[in-house]
């Protein structure tokens, strides 16, 4: 097995929603649609736990401003999912330490990529006077993960290219809202100035 492309595929995956990748990947590997899981994702009471967790992230996911400081306490969170689900696919391509360290490596990176491009992008949506926005936000994050890793079974090189071009695609978005997120971070520090957080000054 090639594990490159998983590494990549589930590393983005990770920082965009870990508790769903490890659902997926594990309930793939369950169903027998992917021969390829590693066992330990496959597991009774991973499964459970990653199911618990994804219902509170669900609906934590979906609060204005609660979605941001949920990413902030899985800045660390995701990233080690993303370096743990590397480096078990490793071990079930039979890679050796290197091999399993540096798959360790890339998955963690990749997931705290995306993890950085969520955070920035949730910052943004966050300005935002609506509170749908971080809904629709949310669940389109939660599709593209479940699109993403179910490419994977058959085509993995093609969704490791597609989690690579949301990536690249994300950072350039989170970018050109720069403006946005660094208004966020002055109200965060300054909570006094608009005490209603739908609101933002000069919105309607």
């Amino acid at each position: 097995m090639d594990i490159a492309p998983m590494v990549v595929t589930s590393g983005w995956a990770s920082g965009t929603n870990a508790y769903a990748t490890v659902l997926i990947l594990g309930g793939m590997g369950r169903l027998g649609i992917d021969d390829s899981t590693p066992a330990m994702l496959e597991r009774t009471d991973v499964l459970v736990v990653a199911a618990i967790l994804f219902v509170i992230e669900f609906v934590a996911d979906k609060i204005p401003y609660l979605d941001s400081a949920w990413d902030a306490v899985h800045t660390v969170v995701r990233p080690l999912v993303g370096a743990w689900i590397g480096a078990l696919y490793a071990g079930v391509g039979d890679a050796d330490t290197a091999q399993q360290l540096a798959a360790a490596l890339g998955g963690g990176g990749m997931a705290f990529g995306s993890h950085s491009v969520k955070a920035g992008f949730r910052m943004a949506v966050n300005t935002s006077p609506e509170p749908f926005t971080n809904s629709v936000t949310s669940l389109g994050e939660d599709g593209a993960v479940l699109a993403v890793l179910a490419l994977t079974v058959n085509h993995p090189w093609l969704a490791a290219g597609i989690a690579l071009f949301l990536l690249v695609l994300g950072a350039a978005l989170v970018l050109f809202l720069a403006t946005r997120i660094r208004r966020f971070l002055r109200r965060r520090r300054n909570p006094r100035k608009n005490p209603n957080p739908h609101n933002p000054p000069g919105g309607p």
